[in-house]
């Protein structure tokens, strides 16, 4: 009891201890840059040095310590104390004390392995032992043909011929099972991965599907999300549930935030907000990226929990810094974002993808010479998008072929690719500093950057700021985003310069217009931190949400796309409703578009009010046509029940916040019909005409409407007067004046004698035959050559 007494106290002074260094390390860092915020994998290793350990997870010191080190020590604690309370030191001093005593202990009383059968069972196993002229420091499986594992429980195996199984016959053959397993995994993730054929994919999740059902994990969480997505497997949610709860159950974050998606959008499961939240939570805190997305956007809008920004901004910055971690020289996948909606309204306008006619014809004038197809083609194959697929050996061969023509993009490009390095491109900073140089020597931004981070990093060259500083700035005036971007940086940091942060809130601006994620990044820290700027939550969630929506999971934006355009909308609509969780508006927006027009993985009584839901979260990220998409199913009663009054309310949001002529159109409609507000012709043909003016597009609709409004103004003013009374009030001769009836003698003869001589006129003009003609009565002339009335 006195020994779980004192480890529970030293436990609450770990946690009190941790809790005072992690204030203190908060306090010292607020100024540290923002490249060091987040330290890569290599230096938090390079970080803990011989003389520590990791204890489930908390990093001790150990009991062993050399006289210098406890000298160093000390002098350490004897600095220490002229900053921070004695007392804390003191604390401290006793706990690391407490602490190395009960780690001695600790490894006093671990646990030994003991050896099952064989010669010597029950006794412990001897680390290391001799085997063949070998030292074994564990169990081995050598000198076995069955492949179970067996350790010696003396040194000397040959000697004393002392030893025993270090596992079950039952565990053995639970091991070899996983394995096989393991080889048929990485047999199928190696044909997945070193393919692009369709046919070979498919071939591939055989192999995953065999894996699988011997229960490996990995194998299961790949063939889950294939059987759900319909990636190169048929689509089965109902297989996929299964998966996904076995998953669970054994821990893995993936299959508990798929289950979470599931209860979420209510996909081969009842619908349950509150499951979904407690998946997605224990998916997150299993470190699942997507799950901590999800988190963030429903606190950041209050999808079955209380909005709450800081606990979206905690979600949000976890993602963003692994996004912003990922992010090369070369930049990162371009983010292709196509509606399907606008692509309906303007096919192939709104989608900004290439034909592959007019890639063909980009490629013909790069083979015949043209140095600007070249350099396109290159940069469209360096980072992909528009249809075009990432591929870094076409992307070299076309920007080699315009260097050799002398282009200096080219030149910069190659650089970039060279400082960092690929399967294609070996890594040098020689070759990347000779090609920037030639790029910056003809006044290319490109090439001038780079060179700028080569003397800011030291690669190739000395480190020398003031150059650094130099090309940055001659990049940055030329509107290059990357020389924006370090060029804040260095004012950020105090690099070269003197700090200045309203100098670097300028330049990361600067650069997050030209749509740099970095930029979006340091400006969505300082936001957060209120370093430069007040602090701004708000401000600083929607620009670390802009950063995580340019994570490698966006890619399924367009695997989502191909699947609506090669008709599989079932597939299409569930990668769209994951994307939409994860709180892409494009895929909210699109999910709705498939529900919309009925889409068949959901009963028919489902799809306008799933509809109407994810038109509902677009519309509240600005998106113009869900605004009015939510005002049409209000209008018409879809999804929902009719109500005039809420539509008018959507249909003047989009109006007022987008300036839509649909919207306009629409309100100027309800005005002229008194629906949903009292009627009103004028305010209707105000908003006719602003829709007019608003879209060019909405001028011959607005045209009809007016003449209609007119028609029906005019009929319902005759309606209103009484024709008796106005004659009664109307003075001809104050009017017309006292000979007004001759005056009106005088026009309507004029007219008479003017209607006789045309008709004689016109008499006359029709052609009679030569010769006799017998006598006939004389009568008028048939209906068809009187003159029109």
């Amino acid at each position: 009891m006195g020994q779980l007494a004192r480890l529970s106290l030293l436990l609450c002074l770990v946690v009190l201890w941790a809790a005072g260094l992690a204030a203190t390390d908060e306090e010292g860092n607020q100024d540290e840059s923002l490249e060091s915020k987040t330290l890569s994998a290599e230096d938090q290793v390079k970080d803990h040095s011989t003389g520590t350990r990791v204890v489930a997870g908390q990093i001790f010191l150990e009991s062993g310590k050399s006289d210098s080190q406890s000298e160093d020590e000390e002098n350490f604690h004897s600095q220490e104390e002229e900053k921070e309370n004695s007392l804390e030191e003191l604390n401290s001093l006793e706990m690391s004390n407490l602490l190395n005593k009960d780690l001695e202990e600790a490894e006093v009383q671990s646990p030994v392995l003991t050896a099952i059968g064989g010669t010597a069972d029950g006794e412990p196993c001897h680390f290391p032992f001799l085997f063949m002229e070998k030292e074994y420091p564990e169990c081995t499986a050598d000198g076995r043909e069955d492949g179970r594992l067996w350790c010696a429980t003396t040194y000397d195996y040959k000697k004393d011929q002392k030893w025993g199984f270090c596992e079950t016959e039952e565990q053995s053959n639970k091991r070899r099972q996983m394995q096989e397993a393991e080889d048929v995994y990485q047999t199928g993730m190696k044909i997945l991965n070193e393919s692009s054929k369709k046919a070979q994919k498919k071939e591939a999740y055989q192999y995953l599907l065999k894996a699988a059902d011997m229960n490996h994990t990995k194998a299961m969480e790949k063939v889950s999300y294939a059987l759900l997505f319909g990636d190169y497997l048929k689509q089965n949610i109902q297989s996929s549930k299964e998966l996904f709860e076995k998953l669970t159950e054994e821990g893995s974050p993936k299959g508990q935030m798929a289950l979470g998606f599931l209860y979420a959008s209510g996909l081969g499961v009842n619908s349950s907000q509150a499951k979904a939240l407690v998946y997605y939570t224990f998916g997150a805190l299993g470190g699942n990226l997507i799950a901590h997305m999800i988190l963030g956007y429903r606190y950041w809008v209050g999808i079955g929990v209380l909005p709450s920004c800081e606990s979206a901004l905690t979600h949000y910055r976890l993602v963003a810094n692994h996004v912003a971690s990922d992010i090369s020289l070369t930049g990162g996948t371009v983010v292709q974002r196509i509606r399907l909606a606008d692509e309906v309204e303007n096919p192939g306008m709104a989608s900004g993808m290439l034909e592959d006619d007019l890639i063909q014809y980009y490629q013909f004038l790069a083979e015949k010479g043209d140095v600007q197809a070249q350099v396109g083609l290159g940069q469209l194959h360096l980072h992909g998008g528009r249809g075009v697929e990432q591929n870094h050996q076409r992307a070299f061969e076309y920007f080699n072929q315009a260097a050799n023509a002398g282009n200096s993009h080219a030149m910069a490009f190659l650089g970039k690719m060279y400082s960092e390095g690929s399967d294609v491109v070996p890594q040098s900073n020689e070759t990347a500093l000779q090609y920037f140089k030639k790029a910056a020597d003809m006044g290319n931004p490109v090439g001038q950057s780079g060179l700028g981070m080569a003397y800011l990093y030291g690669r190739g060259v000395p480190v020398n700021y003031e150059l650094a500083l130099k090309y940055f700035q001659k990049a940055a005036e030329q509107g290059w985003v990357d020389g924006q971007l370090q060029l804040g940086s260095m004012y950020y940091n105090g690099i070269g310069v003197k700090r200045d942060y309203k100098q670097a809130l300028k330049y990361f601006n600067l650069a997050s217009q030209g749509g740099h994620i970095l930029a979006f990044y340091n400006l969505a820290q300082m936001h957060a931190t209120g370093t430069g700027v007040m602090r701004s939550c708000h401000t600083a969630v929607e620009l670390f949400k802009n950063v995580c929506e340019r994570g490698r999971w966006s890619e399924r934006l367009m695997t989502a796309y191909n699947s609506y355009k090669d008709g599989d909308s079932n597939s299409a609509v569930v990668q769209y409703l994951l994307l939409a969780e994860q709180g892409y508006e494009v895929a909210q927006s699109n999910a709705a578009f498939i529900f919309d027009q009925k889409a068949s993985i959901v009963e028919e009584n489902e799809t306008y009010p799933r509809a109407l839901l994810h038109w509902n979260r677009a519309a509240s990220q600005g998106y113009t046509v869900a605004r009015i998409k939510l005002g049409d199913y209000h209008f018409y009663g879809f999804g929902t029940d009719v109500d005039y009054e809420t539509a008018f309310i959507h249909y003047r949001l989009a109006s007022e916040q987008q300036h839509s002529a649909q919207a306009m159109f629409n309100l100027g409609y309800m005005h002229e019909k008194g629906l949903g507000i009292k009627q009103d012709l004028h305010l209707a043909k105000r908003f006719y005409d602003m829709a007019a003016e608003a879209s060019p597009d909405a001028q011959v609709p607005v045209f009809l409407a007016l003449c209609k409004l007119r028609v029906i103004y005019s009929l319902q003013y005759v309606r209103e007067i009484n024709i008796r009374e106005v004659f009664s009030h109307v003075d001809m001769d104050q009017l017309l004046g006292p000979e007004w009836d001759l005056y009106l003698m005088t026009i309507i003869a004029l007219l008479l004698g003017t209607i006789i001589a045309y008709r004689q006129r016109q008499h006359q003009a029709i052609p009679r035959p030569a010769g006799l003609r017998p006598a006939v009565p004389q009568q008028e002339p048939p209906p068809e050559h009187q003159p029109p009335q």
